[in-house]
């Protein structure tokens, strides 16, 4: 039986991509899982459709729907709420730079079916060593397994529960921006809904894997700025 619907938005980056999608097929529930591959070059595609039915997701490529340029990110969160309303399960969010455990999304589903009233429960994020990284480095020094908080939650590894999906519709999202994380997160919020983080169920995080373009903040940063603020790349 389907517990959840996972979607994974995809820019090329189809080696963690593939590590993404073999990690959930792997889960100890039963999910569906749906890529939305956003533009990627032809390449990314072909290797998306040749490994689908190897991983079990099904595929989505943009470019045969919308005719906006990547990214698009709000028609990703829009069709996957509107399909997670139509099977009533809830919406995680699986980036293409992250991989989960076995138990990682049966624990997302565990911790929100004993703890009425969430609105948003993100796993937190490690690096290849266990230790917590980039989205959430702010919690590094927290002892908490569960942390409550109204800051801002990652979409790298994150579930949102139905009950949020029904009370706030994502077409409603502003569409000059192209990432709606720090949006969603306080509107779950300001509809009186509580947002988790989970210190105790930690998922790989390979930051910017799923955009390699902002590597360039640490490789060559003035070019990153440039991008980001010239060419308005990155609007939050």
């Amino acid at each position: 039986m389907v517990k959840a619907l996972v979607i994974t938005p995809v820019k090329n980056a189809i080696e963690t991509t593939l590590d993404t999608a073999k990690a959930i097929s792997e889960s100890n529930i039963e999910v569906k899982h749906i890529i939305f591959n956003d533009f990627s070059s032809p390449e990314t595609r072909e290797g998306l459709e040749l490994n689908q039915a190897k991983f079990g997701y099904d595929l989505i490529n943009l470019e045969d729907f919308v005719q906006k340029p990547s990214p698009n990110y709000d028609y990703v969160l829009k069709k996957g709420q509107a399909l997670a309303l139509e099977e009533k399960l809830p919406l995680i969010i699986v980036e293409s730079d992250v991989v989960v455990k076995k138990d990682t999304l049966s624990s997302l589903l565990t911790f929100m079916e004993n703890n009425k009233g969430c609105g948003m429960i993100g796993a937190i994020t490690v690096d290849e060593k266990g230790k917590t990284n980039f989205p959430y480095l702010k919690f590094k020094n927290e002892k908490k397994q569960v942390i409550q908080t109204e800051r801002s939650l990652s979409f790298c590894c994150t579930l949102i529960t139905t009950d949020f999906l029904a009370a706030y519709d994502f077409n409603s999202l502003e569409r000059g921006k192209d990432w709606f994380d720090t949006t969603i997160s306080k509107m779950s919020i300001n509809l009186g809904f509580e947002n988790f983080v989970l210190n105790n169920v930690p998922v790989w995080h390979r930051p910017h894997g799923s955009r390699p373009w902002k590597q360039l903040k640490y490789t060559n940063p003035i070019k990153y700025y440039w991008q980001k603020f010239i060419l308005g790349r990155d609007k939050i």
